[in-house]
């Protein structure tokens, strides 16, 4: 059974600058199908993820330690242990959890797990399609459709048929 003061977090030392925070699917470890839940621990300097905001997912953000900060669309503000912070689906809901303190940060992310998503991503100009979640190994299922592109560079819809 997993726990989130005392977590089996993964190696993040693959993961590129600064996106090295450690973390742990505690949804997919208790056997949760539709709402996902992990864990993350971020050491000075570290982030989640980039900017993003999912239009097919809600999630929503439990400081458990540390004094994480938290970006979105409207600025950044510094949270403090016990804060809970709600990104609903859309372009309103972007958000991006650094660690600017000397102290690690500890968060949990909760989500809805609705397979079928589009993530943008404000600071790059980046769209990511997926159909599918990612397999308990972290390999994408066969059959699955994923995709990143540039906002902006599109096709028209008769493009290459015949």
């Amino acid at each position: 059974m997993p726990n989130v003061f005392e977590p089996e977090l993964d190696d993040a030392g693959s993961l590129p600058e600064p996106f090295r925070a450690r973390g742990a699917e505690i949804g997919k470890q208790a056997g949760s199908r539709e709402l996902g839940a992990s864990l993350y621990e971020l050491p000075r300097g570290q982030a989640i993820c980039p900017l993003h905001a999912h239009h097919g997912n809600e999630e929503m953000l439990i400081v458990l330690a540390g004094r994480p900060t938290l970006r979105t669309l409207e600025g950044a503000r510094e949270l403090a242990p016990g804060d809970v912070v709600s990104f609903p689906a859309g372009h309103a809901g972007a958000h991006r959890v650094d660690n600017h303190r000397d102290e690690p940060a500890r968060v949990l992310m909760v989500s809805t797990m609705r397979a079928l998503d589009v993530i943008e991503y404000p600071d790059s100009g980046k769209v990511q399609v997926r159909t599918h979640a990612r397999n308990p190994d972290g390999t994408w299922p066969d059959g699955a459709v994923r995709m990143i592109v540039r906002a902006g560079e599109s096709l028209g819809y008769f493009d290459g048929e015949v």
